[in-house]
């Protein structure tokens, strides 16, 4: 791990990578397949339920007050990018294709991220607390904001559609096991100790449902219609995205008039968008249309927004340690 911390790769994104290449060489057919739905099933369940473990309700009550902070954090992450979102199906059919478009929409509807939220947050020295807070807001709310914006905007948009059946399998594959992580709280204290067990778990999630994802794209072949092109222009629509947000976040939050670390709180949790979270809503929203297609534009974001994030954060800092105003993002992300 610390060899691939030196060459600044991603230990995360370097295992969804191997998920992927895992379905393009050996996908599941037949009744592997149906074991893997099951499989991740469960596995979403179990995220969702240490989610809820992990949320201290006393604190998140108490980090309300600063209800301008993480109302601004929220109007970014469910309102400023569903707007970015609805604005760029000017770009088909000319840049994106319909179903790229769907994805780079669905990137836009969901949930900021939790861990590297408050991981840049803390390097970047802003206001931790309040990152806690903000990021786990948008968790929570996301788990009904998220299904209610795809349903309201991918259905007007002509794309890939939401039953609103798909709400009940919401409710219980995600809300269900999120409450019932804030009931057993008190007695999984022990489990989340262990921080190599839940990121085992988080991690592991994730790889199974890209590994799911993707399999079946392989078995549909689905794949064989992306050309070099069309990654490309998701590649530059989604580090477009993010200077956008960027920019918006940085010099929104001055004008507000936040205090430099709630400015770096609005930076960090306005801008990102959680692929842990996002790749199981994706497979519960979406069964039966072509996943692997409506994720991707997610996991090029997550890999763009993590490059950026570090380079950021460092510039926070080093602004913080000789004194100077917070440094301004560029905005061509790395």
């Amino acid at each position: 791990m610390k060899f691939l911390a030196k060459l600044r790769i991603d230990a995360f994104m370097l295992g969804i990578l191997a998920s992927v290449a895992a379905a393009a060489l050996l996908p599941a057919r037949g009744v592997a397949a149906d074991a893997l739905d099951w499989a991740t099933k469960i596995a979403i369940g179990v995220l969702f339920l240490l989610y809820g473990a992990r949320l201290e309700p006393r604190e998140a009550l108490a980090g309300l007050r600063h209800w301008r902070l993480h109302s601004t954090v929220l109007a970014v992450t469910y309102l400023i990018f569903p707007l970015i979102g609805l604005t760029l199906h000017v770009l088909v059919p000319s840049v994106l294709t319909d179903d790229l478009y769907t994805g780079v929409l669905f990137l836009c509807l969901v949930p900021s991220t939790v861990q590297s939220s408050i991981a840049f947050t803390s390097i970047a020295r802003g206001n931790v607390a309040g990152a806690v807070v903000s990021a786990s807001l948008s968790n929570l709310i996301g788990v009904f904001a998220t299904p209610l914006l795809v349903m309201l905007l991918m259905d007007t948009t002509g794309n890939a559609t939401v039953s609103p059946t798909a709400m009940l399998a919401i409710v219980v594959q995600l809300l269900l096991p999120f409450l019932a992580g804030q009931l057993l709280r008190p007695r999984m204290t022990w489990l989340l100790r262990h921080a190599t067990v839940t990121k085992a778990v988080d991690r592991g999630s994730v790889y199974l449902v890209v590994y799911a994802a993707f399999s079946a794209g392989m078995v549909e072949h689905i794949w064989s219609g992306i050309s070099p092109r069309a990654l490309l222009a998701i590649v530059a629509v989604c580090a477009g995205i993010l200077a956008a947000v960027l920019t918006i976040t940085t010099f929104g939050s001055r004008l507000l008039g936040f205090a430099r670390p709630d400015q770096i709180v609005t930076v960090f949790c306005g801008s990102k968008k959680s692929l842990a979270t996002g790749l199981p809503m994706a497979s519960v929203l979406f069964a039966g249309h072509q996943v692997g297609l409506i994720v991707l534009p997610l996991m090029v974001f997550h890999q763009i927004q993590l490059l950026t994030c570090t380079v950021l954060a460092q510039r926070y800092t080093r602004s913080a340690q000789s004194g100077l105003p917070a440094a301004e993002p560029s905005v061509q992300p790395a």
